[in-house]
């Protein structure tokens, strides 16, 4: 139990350094980082969730912190000039960024409400990961550049 503990708040650090990485940046490289720590908080809770892997109430918390820290930085990375090249993100940011951000954030709110009362065993987990894959899938849907 212990070394669960010290694995999650190395998780926890590992993401202050990230989000400060990629702040500086902004670029398609930042974005991508910042997404896919988003994506593996969510992966690790969805295979909980999914009975593939062990409830784990730490995991839990670190997963839900970085999503919570991730998704307030995450809108910061489309700076004007980045809405070109070939690794470009989607022109819908950039038209309606107001929206954009205020998605992000409700992510980052939904997951430090969620926090502040976590999930105790799969059934809640669940209920939890219905709310965040709401705000990704919608967010995704007006945002996302879809790809075959």
């Amino acid at each position: 139990m212990r070394l669960k503990a010290i694995a999650a708040t190395v998780l926890v650090a590992g993401l202050g350094v990230g989000i400060a990485i990629a702040a500086e940046d902004g670029t398609h490289d930042a974005r991508a980082a910042l997404m896919k720590k988003i994506g593996g908080a969510t992966g690790a809770m969805a295979a909980m969730a999914k009975g593939e892997k062990p409830f784990d109430a730490e995991v839990v918390k670190a997963s839900l912190t970085t999503i919570s820290e991730t998704a307030k930085v995450f809108p910061d990375q489309f700076k004007p000039g980045t809405e070109k090249g070939d690794k470009a993100a989607s022109p819908k940011i950039w038209e309606d960024p107001a929206d954009f951000k205020a998605r992000a954030m409700k992510l980052s709110e939904d997951a430090g409400k969620i926090l502040a009362t976590p999930p105790t065993d799969v059934a809640t987990l669940g209920a939890a990961m219905k709310t965040l894959g709401a705000n990704c899938g919608g967010c995704h849907e007006k945002f996302r550049i879809k790809t075959d």
